[in-house]
């Protein structure tokens, strides 16, 4: 009796090390699977966007005027987004960034913050200009946020030269994480990021969930449309 037991248990345990090994193997295939589709999958690339073939080699700093969130968003909402976005648009070292703060717009202008399509103060980018020692001013609205799930985050952005005033680039969209190009492209910029240890099937899900996270995505997307050097 003894025997027969000994030789249950160890048939038990074999064919449990067995389904173990499959189980991997199938947590392993499944995985792949997702990172196959991360990679065949359509990413979302910005569609309105105007700009000039190249930005002027005299534009060297950029200010930065308080980011507008209107009614879409209250004011420490967009100052929140601002400071992901300036992370991103450093990053891409396309010229010096300077931020005018509220405090100072307020106190010069009237106003804390400015549309993109608002009217401006008179002498507003000139007087910018001779401030900080700029060459070009940019604006950038939160025309749309919604900070719970799917996520959805609208930039309008502009870049105006100062010497010679005119639009250098605009681009006007809203990012929705329920647009599986979205999705995908969020998860490719997190994935790409990832160390050796973590897959992009295992990094992106949190970037979807997370203001914070699928901003600084936004930000990305946003800020390479900008005319190259």
């Amino acid at each position: 009796m003894k025997l027969l037991l000994s030789a249950q248990v160890r048939l038990a345990a074999g064919l449990l090390a067995l389904g173990a090994v499959a189980l991997a193997g199938g947590c392993q295939s499944v995985r792949e699977q997702v990172m196959d589709r991360v990679q065949e999958r359509e990413y979302f690339t910005p569609a309105n966007v105007s700009a000039v073939p190249r930005l002027p080699a005299t534009l060297r700093r950029v200010v930065l005027v308080p980011f507008w969130g209107g009614a879409a968003a209250p004011r420490e909402t967009a100052a929140a987004l601002q400071a992901v976005f300036v992370a991103e648009l450093q990053k891409l070292a396309r010229f010096e960034v300077v931020q005018l703060s509220r405090e100072d717009c307020l106190r010069r202008f009237g106003a804390p913050e400015f549309a993109s399509v608002a009217a401006l103060p008179h002498d507003f980018l000139a007087a910018l200009g001779r401030s900080f020692g700029a060459d070009g001013v940019l604006f950038v609205d939160v025309t749309s946020y919604r900070g719970y799930r799917p996520l959805a985050l609208g930039v309008r952005a502009k870049l105006a030269a100062i010497e010679d005033p005119r639009l250098l680039w605009s681009m006007d969209e809203v990012f929705s994480a329920d647009e599986p190009a979205v999705a995908n492209s969020v998860r490719h910029f997190y994935g790409d990021k990832s160390g050796p240890a973590v897959t992009p099937a295992e990094a992106w899900p949190g970037a979807l969930q997370s203001p914070g996270k699928f901003a600084a995505y936004v930000a990305a997307a946003t800020f390479h449309t900008l005319p190259p050097r």
